[in-house]
C-alpha cells in the first residue's frame, strides 16, 4: 500500500524526520504516538506530500509519490486528510462542505453527490445540520463533518492529524466514536493521537517516534505493555525520569540532592514521597561510596504520572556486593523505611555489574 524508505524531512533549525523506513500495509489501522517535536505530524504530511521531504522516497500503490513526475492530485482522491482545524468552508452549509470535493474532483453528479453526502452524514450523525453553516456547530460537530467529506472522496487511506487536540474535552468522545466506526471499514488509516487508551483500542499497530523516525514499530499490546526499548516504556508508561553520574568520593552531595528536590518538585511528587526518594538516594550513595575505592555509580530515579511510583536504581562498579545485606545496620534501617521492595542483581560482564531496584515505599 505505502512504503517508505529513508524520508528525511529538514527545516532551518530542526531535523524531525532523519530516516524513515516503514511499509503500511492495506487495512492496517495505526496509530502514531510519541512525544511532541517528534515528527509525527510531519510524516503524515510528507506521505500525501503537503510537505516535500528533503530525501527519501515514498510509494502508493507502486507509484513513486515522490517523483517529480507523480500526479499529485490523482494521488490526493485516494488518500484523504483531516486536521487539527478542521478546514471547513464558512460560506457554504454543512451537506455543500461534503458534497463539493465529490463533485469537483472526481465529476460526481450533483444528486449522486447529495445522495452520498446525507448517508454520510447519517453515519456521523448530524443529518439534521445539513443545512447549517458551520459556525453553527461545535468543534466536535465540525470534525465529524470534516471526516465526513474526507469519506466522500472514498479514499483509499486517511490519515488524521490530530483530530481531536483542539476539542473541549466534552467533544473528544463523540469524535472518537466515529472513528472507531470508521476503523471496522477496513480502509487504511494513520491517527496521530495523544489519546493513549484511544490509540491502544483502535489500532492493529502502533508507530512510537522519537530520535528522528520510528523509534518503535509494533502491536498494541507489544508497544504499551512490554515495549522493547527504553524511550518507549517511559513514554507509555509516562515516565519522568532523573538520571545521576556519580564518579568520585568528592562528589557534590549537598548539589545533588538539590537536584533531586528541584526534579521532586517540578514533577509535582507529593512531598512525603519526595522525602523517601531523598531518604533513599542519600543511604545508597553513602554506604556505596563508602565501599567503593574507585565509585562509579549510575542512578536513575523514575517517577510514574500514572500510578504515582518511584524507584530508584543505581548501577556500580566493583566485585559482586549486594548493600542489602552488607550495608550498615542503622542505614539499612532507614533505606527499608523508605523501600517497599529492594531487589539486588550482578550482572557478569557489563560495565557497572552491580545493581540495586529500590521501589519507593508510597
Amino acid at each position: 500500500m505505502i512504503r517508505i524508505e529513508h524520508l528525511c524531512k529538514e527545516y532551518s533549525n530542526v531535523t524531525p524526520l532523519k530516516d524513515v523506513n516503514t511499509t503500511i500495509n492495506d487495512g492496517d489501522v495505526i496509530s502514531v504516538i510519541g512525544p511532541s517535536g517528534t515528527g509525527k505530524s510531519t510524516l503524515l504530511r510528507c506521505i500525501n506530500q503537503l510537505e516535500k521531504p528533503t530525501s527519501g522516497r515514498v510509494w502508493f500503490n507502486d507509484v513513486e509519490i515522490t517523483s517529480p513526475t507523480c500526479d499529485l492530485n490523482e494521488i490526493r482522491k485516494k488518500m484523504g486528510m483531516v486536521f487539527q482545524s478542521f478546514n471547513l468552508f464558512g460560506h457554504r452549509t454543512i451537506i455543500e462542505n461534503v458534497m463539493l470535493p465529490p463533485m469537483e474532483l472526481l465529476g460526481k453528479p450533483k444528486q449522486d453527490a447529495y445522495d452520498e453526502g446525507m448517508r454520510l452524514l447519517h453515519t456521523v450523525g448530524l443529518a439534521e445540520k445539513a443545512l447549517n453553516y458551520p459556525d453553527e456547530l461545535s468543534g466536535g460537530q465540525k470534525q465529524r463533518i470534516a471526516i465526513a467529506r474526507t469519506l466522500a472522496m472514498d479514499p483509499e487511506v486517511i490519515l488524521l492529524d490530530e483530530p481531536t487536540s483542539a476539542l473541549d474535552p466534552t467533544m473528544v468522545g463523540e469524535v472518537q466514536a466515529v472513528i472507531r466506526e470508521l476503523a471496522k471499514t477496513g480502509k487504511t488509516l494513520m491517527i496521530v493521537t495523544h489519546e493513549m487508551a484511544f490509540a491502544r483500542a483502535i489500532c492493529n499497530r502502533v508507530f512510537y517516534m522519537d530520535e528522528g523516525g520510528i523509534y518503535e514499530d509494533g502491536k498494541p499490546e507489544q508497544v504499551f505493555d512490554n515495549p522493547l526499548r527504553e524511550r518507549t516504556r517511559r513514554f507509555v508508561r509516562r515516565l519522568k525520569v532523573l538520571e545521576i553520574d556519580i564518579t568520585s568520593r568528592d562528589y557534590d552531595f549537598f548539589g545533588t540532592m538539590g537536584t533531586i528536590v528541584q526534579y521532586c518538585n517540578k514533577n509535582q511528587i507529593a512531598p512525603q514521597l519526595a522525602v523517601r526518594i531523598q531518604l533513599a538516594f542519600e543511604e545508597l550513595t553513602e554506604q556505596l561510596v563508602s565501599q567503593l575505592q574507585n565509585p562509579q555509580l549510575k542512578l536513575a530515579i523514575e517517577y510514574s504520572e500514572a500510578t504515582e511510583q518511584a524507584t530508584l536504581a543505581m548501577h556500580y562498579n566493583g566485585p559482586a556486593f549486594d548493600i542489602t545485606k552488607h550495608s550498615d545496620p542503622l542505614a539499612k534501617g532507614v533505606l527499608h523505611s523508605a523501600a517497599s521492595q529492594i531487589e539486588y542483581h550482578w550482572n557478569e560482564g557489563a560495565s557497572l555489574p552491580n545493581s540495586v531496584l529500590v521501589t519507593v515505599r508510597v
